[in-house]
This record gives structure tokens, sequence and C-alpha cells, in this order.
């Protein structure tokens, strides 16, 4: 039986940590565990069989970290293959009498991907793709992606399973205490993101216990449409007696798990700590359980990276700005590819209260393909809004699905055939909610009845395509009343019967209504009020508006859509004097607590790259470098550095507000250059990954940040040996040391460096971190501090400096 089929009527078991298994069978510190699958495989036959013999159906192949980035491909090939065998084996080997299959287990490349880092998304593609190509080789049942914390990785190494495999593919993600990924996405927009894209089974796993995930257990659970898996950690590492233990130990995390099947879990297991003894006792705690039905939800969803934005509920607002059709300045700003113009549109716009944001950029005399992609990828940089992507250019538009990070909405599909048959295949490929025109080759109907039975046409090819009616949003064209009396009758028309009648959302452009006419905006905000009334789902609308606004705000709080009126009493004043539309720099996102006033700090806050080194550039003609850095660059990371530690700003903000202050810092070295004696350096810092683990997302966050507070930052890279880090701080007098690894199985080397550093160069201070690391932890190794994030590690490098 093949595991989806075995998946619809079963309770699915999947196994257990492995790391860990492999130090108690002697792995070394900085040895590879995925070399284990060649030189010790009767160790890891063995731990995979104890595995099927507890219960486990599902059984992940050490592989974890098995790419082209830690072996040649030659070794990587003999890896897996050898990697498979010895699941294989132990398939045959074990006695249990459960269904049993092979994963192929693929964890994250240990790389950000741009803009935060520096891998290409198709880069990072072709890297998966490869490791996905060999697991199918050599016959895995699955692809099993997991301990993911960012989403746009995820993206990546599933479109890779996609396109190389037909294997079923499950992806699970790892969620922080504040219930996000690292870069900063919810478990709604994950589960927006990978449905839309075919994920077969996603869930959770690494990070916390049981008990700790509730809240992502609970979003899972209410969101999903596809079955929902867990994969826990046996609670927080400490160490007792020189030895790493758990602190939830089998009967609890047995007891927790079979509340969360009871609720609708359908795959469960475990992650580091666990053993197969975990695994034995889930299977007793839930083995009289039946399994929870998987229901389809019927949610409309997009998202972003950070968030996901659901229709049907409450009116969404689609900020109109970011087009060129009737505006002169955003034309010349696309000929001279000048993305900082294009970017302040989208921050007013969402200042302004919009909820997505259009993007239209095309123009005959551009490469409309390779500016979508770019203007996409630049927003997405600096605002965290969903976004819509505009375009009658196939070619642009897949470029633009492809690499957009999250589901996006798209603009759009008609009732010709041809165009149905040219995007429903990007639709079903990369998700999307898809805005579907009421025309087809005749044109626009005059009547209501006939936009609706284009609408039902439309419904039933999508679903021919294997696209549900939730992933489609219904526009039934806004015509002016000037030209035709009856036009707004025929649009609110359909509108209203494809709301209440097909249970379709629905989507309009609404000031078409009043072009020709005096007095615009009056008739379209009356207009935008009746299609409200109507089931309007969306209006792609211009958020400056305040009469606009006022309809939007006013509609919400006579609907009960805002509780106490709370959100009308905070709003309406500031639209009350229908004051003009201002052309003012929006604040950043984390400027409501703190005031920016200087224009190089906004730009330092919104991330705005080219800006800063552009204001830099000119406040270096009449103001002292030291008195730039001090009174506007520090404050400006302070602003950023403050939103992240109280998590109203999550890690992108984080690195383009870096990056932007590092182009105002080049600036400013290149000045100083010829102006000997000035210095705006705090002293010296050396981060490393440590031996054993390529994982350097951690360190080169920490890098960039320890850089733009005034460090000068010695990067020794990942994989480093103790003797390299040790000798480098002595030469180089550095006070402090920092030390990331993201796996259990390199803890041990990141203490062996500091036994070293304690007994080479006594007086230098480490700071250590980690996706493995507690305050416990770091105590028992013997680091003199525990960064629970980047901001905390530059925090404790400037009280060390200051001393």
């Amino acid at each position: 039986m093949k595991v989806l089929d075995y998946l619809k009527n079963n309770i699915v078991y999947l196994d257990g940590g492995m790391g860990t298994l492999l130090q108690k069978n002697g792995l070394g510190p900085g040895e590879l565990p995925e070399r284990w699958n060649l030189t010790h495989p009767e160790v890891v036959r063995d731990i995979h069989k104890a595995y099927f013999d507890a219960g486990s159906n599902i059984v992940c192949t050490n592989t974890f970290g098995a790419n082209v980035f830690k072996f040649s491909e030659e070794e990587l090939e003999q890896i897996i293959s050898s990697a498979i065998a010895n699941v294989r084996e132990a398939a045959a080997q074990s006695t249990a009498t459960g269904e049993k299959y092979v994963a192929l287990d693929i964890g994250s490349l240990g790389k950000l991907l741009k803009p935060y880092g520096d891998l290409a998304f198709d880069e990072a593609v072709e890297i998966f793709s490869k490791t996905v190509k060999l697991g199918e080789k050599y016959g895995v049942d699955l692809i099993f992606i997991e301990t993911m914390n960012d989403s746009y990785e995820t993206k990546a190494a599933l479109l890779a399973a996609k396109e190389n495999t037909s294997l079923p593919v499950f992806v699970s993600n790892a969620y922080g205490e504040d219930k996000k990924l690292m870069t900063g996405a919810d478990p709604r927009a994950m589960v927006a993101m990978l449905e839309g894209m075919g994920a077969d089974a996603i869930g959770a796993n690494c990070s916390l216990g049981p008990a700790q995930l509730k809240e992502v257990v609970d979003d899972y659970l209410k969101y999903a449409s596809v079955p929902v898996l867990l994969k826990p950690n046996a609670g927080l590492p400490r160490s007792v007696n020189n030895e790493t233990v758990y602190d939830v130990f089998p009967e609890e995390f047995s007891e927790v798990m079979r509340e969360y099947v009871k609720r609708g879990i359908r795959l469960a297991g475990g992650c580091c700590g666990t053993t197969p003894e975990y695994i034995r006792e889930l299977v007793e705690a839930t083995k009289d359980l039946d399994p929870v039905p998987v229901t389809d939800k019927g949610l409309t969803l997009i998202s972003s990276y950070t968030h996901a934005v659901e229709f049907g509920k409450e009116p969404v607002l689609i900020g109109e700005r970011i087009n060129p059709t009737g505006k002169k300045k955003f034309k010349e700003a696309l000929r001279n590819n000048d993305i900082d113009y294009i970017l302040g549109e989208g921050l007013k716009q969402q200042d302004k209260g919009a909820h997505v944001l259009d993007v239209n950029v095309g123009l005959p005399e551009i490469d409309e393909a390779a500016m979508i992609e770019k203007v996409c990828f630049e927003l997405q940089a600096i605002i965290d809004l969903p976004l819509q992507i505009d375009t009658t250019n196939i070619a642009a538009m897949e470029t633009a699905l492809r690499h957009y990070n999250g589901k996006a909405m798209i603009n759009s599909v008609n009732g010709k055939q041809e165009v149905m048959d040219a995007i429903f295949p990007l639709v079903k490929k990369y998700g999307g909610l898809v805005v579907c025109l009421t025309l087809d080759e005749e044109g626009i109907p005059e009547s209501a009845e006939k936009r609706v039975e284009i609408a039902k046409r439309i419904i039933g090819t999508a679903e021919k395509y294997g696209i549900s009616k939730k992933d489609l949003i219904f526009d039934t064209l806004t015509m002016t009343v000037s030209a035709d009396s009856n036009a707004a009758l025929a649009t609110l028309g359909s509108l209203n019967t494809i709301s209440r009648k097909l249970g379709c959302c629905t989507s309009l452009g609404v000031s078409n209504v009043s072009f020709g006419l005096p007095n615009r905006e009056i008739i379209t905000s009356t207009f935008f009020a009746l299609a409200l009334e109507n089931g309007l789902s969306a209006a792609i609308m211009n958020p400056n508006s305040a009469e606009m606004m006022k309809v939007y705000y006013s509609f919400k709080a006579l609907h009960g859509m805002d509780v106490n009126c709370m959100e009308y009493i905070e709003k309406i004043p500031g639209y009350a004097a229908a004051a003009p539309v201002s052309n003012a720099p929006a604040p950043a996102k984390g400027e409501a607590d703190i005031k920016v006033e200087d224009e190089l700090s906004k730009a330092i806050v919104k991330g705005l790259r080219e800006k800063a080194a552009a204001l830099t550039e000119k406040l270096l003609e009449t103001e002292e470098s030291l008195d730039i850095v001090n009174g506007q660059i520090i404050p400006a990371l302070d602003i950023v550095g403050q939103g992240f530690e109280k998590k109203t700003l999550y890690l992108p903000q984080l690195m383009m507000s870096a990056e932007a202050a590092q182009c105002a810092f080049e600036k400013i070295k290149a000045k100083m250059e010829n102006s000997p004696g000035e210095s705006v350096s705090k002293g010296k810092c050396i981060v490393a990954t440590v031996k054993g683990d390529i994982h350097d997302i951690g360190k080169n966050i920490v890098k960039l940040i320890l850089e733009n507070y005034g460090f000068s930052v010695i990067d020794l890279g990942r994989d480093v040996d103790p003797e390299l880090i040790v000798s480098t701080a002595i030469n180089e007098e550095a006070p402090v040391v920092g030390l990331s690894a993201l796996m259990t199985t390199t803890v041990p080397a990141m203490e062996e460096t500091i036994k070293l550093l304690k007994e080479k160069a006594p007086n230098i201070k480490t700071v250590v971190g980690g996706a493995v690391l507690t305050q416990e932890y770091a105590d028992r190794i013997g680091a003199d501090f525990y960064a629970k994030d980047a901001m905390a590690t530059v925090r404790y490098a400037l009280s060390v400096v200051e001393k």
C-alpha cells in the first residue's frame, strides 16, 4: 500500500531523533553523521530497526545534511544510496507488522537566501534537486523536508521535490517560542504557501517540546486542509553528569501527543532527544484512537513571508499605486530603474492601511519579466504585505510566481480558454489566488446573468486543473456609469450572485466607475459602499483616498467587524477633514514607538539601501563622519533592534535595515581612507561556525549586525577547527569570540573550542548561539554568554568593549 493511501485511514507514526543516538554510539565532535551510512552502516541500521520495532511506519534516512555544500556529488550519491539501503534493510529485519516506508530526509542548507543572505533562490532549488533526484533514483517512498526555519528556503526545497519527482512530499517547519519561523512566518502563512504548492502533509518539528507547540498545532489544525504532522523535541536539553539529556520523558511526551492526535494530528513522531522508547510509548498511548478525518477548511488565503491574509471575512484593501497606468512619475521610475521610488509607493500604501499591494510594471519599452521579478524581490525585502502579481505577460507571470516568497494573488485569467490554459498550470504549480475576470471571447457581457455564466465556466475549467474555487476570486468588471447608466447595476448584480450563490470571493477595481465625471471620489466611494453591501471581498483602490477609507472603516463598524468601534474611533479623525493626499514619506513599521526625524535614519529603518547611501554622501559634505554614525546610523539601528527584541519587527526587517546601514557605512569608510586618525571601530570580534557544522545563517546575521554597530568582524567561516579559532583570537587580540552551532551533533565541538580558549586565552570572552542551545547548555559547556538572537550578541559585545 502506498503511503498516501495508508494515510487516508490510519494514524501514521514517524520516527524520532537520530543525532543524539549516533553520539551515544561514538559519533565524535565535528564528525559528519551522514558519513556513518558508509562507515558505520550497522549502527545506523540498528537505530532504524529500533524505530520500526517501536511502531514507526515512516523512518527517515540519515541524510539531514546531505547536499553538495557538504559533499562532492560522487560522495553524495554514495551516502544517499547507502542511507536508503540501510532503512530498507532495517525494515526487512524488523519483526513489527505495521506498514513500513522509507523517507528521504532533507534539512536546511544552512544559508540564508537573498535578499537576506547570499544564496540565490534558483541556486537553492538546484542544490535541493540534486539530493531529491538521488532519493527517487534509489527508491524512497516519499520526500520528508524538515526543520526548515525560513519560508523561502522551504519553498525552494518543495519546488525542487515537485519539479524532479512524482513522490509524495511532507514538509515540516521549526517554530520558535514566539510561534514563528526565524524569518517571521507564522503557521497560517506556511499553510497557505505549502498547500498552494501541493505539499501532501505539513506541520512542525524540533525547537520545542510538545506542550510548548500547542499554539502552533492549534493553527495548523484550524487552517490546514491536508494531513498535519508533528515531531516535537523531548523538551529542552540540559546537562546531567556531563551528559546531554532532555526534560520531557516518554510517558509525559506520549500523554501530550495523545491529546493532539485526538484533535486531528495524523502523523506523529519525535525529534531531538526522542528515542525508540518515545515512539513505543506514543504508539501505545494512541492505539485505541481513530484517525480524525481531514477536512477542506474552504479558506481563501494568500500570504507574504510573515503572515496570511484571509478573504471572505472582512474587506481586503489592495493598493493600486504600483501601476504605470495614468501615472507619469511611475512610468519614468520604471524607465530609469528607480526602484526607491517604487518602494516608496509601496511603503506609503502600507502605512495607509493596504492589506495587499498590486504590482504592475507593464511598459512596452522595458523587459517586463525582469522588472516584475526585481520589483517584487525588492518590495518583499522591506515590506511584509502579500503581493498581487498583475500582468498579461505569461513569462513575466511565471518568473514572478516562481520567485515570490509566499502565496501570491494572480491577476488574472478570464473566460477565454487559451488564457485559462496558460495561467491555470502556473496556479497549480506555484500556488496562488487567481483573479477571474468575467469576460470571454465575445467581450464583456452587458448583463449580470451572462457574467455569472462565465464565472461558472471558469470554476469548471479550474476544477479540471485541480484548482478549488477557494483559490478563485471573481472580478465582475467595473464599467464607467458616464457611458452606460446601467453599468454599475450589472457589476453589482453579478457580484451579488457570485458571492451569495456560487460561494466565491470577489474583487473589483472600483475607481473605473467614475471615469469622466467631476468630483470622482464621491461616486467612487458610494459605489464602493454598494459593492461591499453586495458581497465584495476585496477592492483594488487608492488607500490614500480619504473618502474611500471613511467608507471602509464605517462599513466595518456597521457590520460588526470592529469591536466597540475601536478602529473607527482611532482612524476616522485622520480622514474627517478629507485632507488632500499626502506625498510625505510614510513612517516605517516600528516607528509608532520611537520618532524618527532624520532622513538618513528613516531610510535605514525602512531598509532603503540606495537612499541611505545617497543621503550619507550628501551629509558628508557638511557633517563629520562620527556625528553621522552616532547621531543617525546607530540610533536608527537601535530603533530596529528594539523592535526586533520586542517582536514587532522580524529578522528580514532587521537584515534589510542593517544592509541599508552598511551602505551608509561604506560611504563613511571611503571618506575616512582620506582622513588619517579618524575611526569608528569599536574593536574586533571573531565569529565562526564550529567544527562539523556547515550552517552559517546565524553567524552571518551576527556578523552583519556587529559590523553595523562599529565592530571589525573577522569571519572564520563554517566547519572551523578549534585550534584555528583560538590562534586567530590570540593573534588578533580580539576580546570577543562568537560561536554558532545548529545541530546537537556539533555542540561537543563548541565545547572543545571553549575549553581550548579558556586554556590558551582566558581573558577572551565567548558568546554562543544556535537552535540547539539553551542558557543551561551554554553554562555547562563554559560559555561566558548565551545569546538567544543577534541583538543579544551585539549588546554583550558592546558591554565587553566598554569594560
